[in-house]
């Protein structure tokens, strides 16, 4: 049995499907959930839904029992992921579960990127857990630029602070074909996976790539952190998210999210999707 948490996600539902699509049986997945109306379409293809909230100890331990491999996907609330990720691993120990996958950051050891910190705890969590482990270091989605694009081509730039650093990255269909071959297949045990897109970007390629796609130009214009914060608040974010997400670019800069392993394009068996492709389907919808 394979449970997969926080299945109705945006990685979560793609990782359900990315195991369908290797031939795990509707009844050998379970879906653990925070809200079951959510997943009526994947209890719909007969696979098991079980309601367990990160912030829920005993919720959780009974959601677990039986399974034998979770994928462990990271709480998305920052500030509190440590926690929930104790409660899940504590679950699991007490389900008896031997074999854990996590959805760990890029670098998450030496990383200077903010989200890193409760990643690398977590991990540390995982050895001492005694679970037989694989730890998939995500890098970035390329998803998380496309969800601005209508914005960006209507005012033919982009902003950020990112100077030339370069970001690997990929959608979260590869990352979630990853987790699917990491889950049905042997020789993964105590591997730590550095995951990211076979070609980099620098954000000013990246306005290219939209240009181009999009027919209009766009431009990416560099700034300061604080003047990217201030952008950021601008836009309509609260000043304390548009600080993190501020600070994300520092690490870009930095290249902590350029990631040369190829791991991810040798667990999935082809090359990543290309960014433009991605871009085309987002440009589409």
């Amino acid at each position: 049995m394979i449970a997969v948490t926080g299945a109705t996600g945006q990685l979560g539902r793609l990782v359900i499907e990315s195991l369908l699509d290797r031939n795990v049986a509707p009844s050998e997945l379970v879906a653990v959930v925070r809200n079951p109306d959510k997943a009526k379409d994947i209890a719909e293809r007969g696979i098991e839904i079980r309601r367990a909230d990160y912030t829920q100890p005993e919720a959780l331990s009974a959601a677990l029992k039986g399974i034998d491999k979770l994928l462990l996907i990271s709480s998305s609330e920052i500030g509190s992921r440590l926690e929930h990720h104790r409660n899940v691993l504590d679950a699991a120990k007490e389900a008896g579960i031997e074999r854990l996958v996590y959805t760990s950051l890029a670098f998450a050891d030496s990383s200077p990127l903010s989200l890193a910190e409760e990643h690398k705890d977590t991990e540390a969590l995982i050895r001492e857990g005694g679970f037989r482990y694989t730890i998939l270091r995500n890098g970035w989605y390329t998803e998380n630029y496309t969800v601005s694009l209508a914005q960006n081509v209507e005012h033919g730039a982009m902003v950020g602070s990112a100077r030339d650093g370069r970001v690997s990255m990929a959608p979260r269909k590869d990352y979630a074909e990853a987790a699917a071959v990491v889950l049905t297949t042997d020789g993964h045990e105590g591997a730590v996976y550095e995951l990211g897109g076979d070609k980099a970007y620098t954000m000013s390629e990246l306005a290219q790539e939209i240009s181009r796609a999009a027919g209009k130009e766009v431009v990416y214009r560099d700034m300061s952190t604080e003047e990217h914060a201030s952008a950021l608040v601008g836009f309509g974010l609260p000043e304390s998210a548009a600080s993190v997400f501020a600070s994300f670019d520092t690490g870009i800069a930095q290249d902590y999210l350029y990631v040369e392993s190829g791991d991810l394009s040798r667990l999935i068996g082809r090359p990543t999707t290309p960014v433009s492709d991605t871009i085309k389907e987002a440009l589409a919808s």
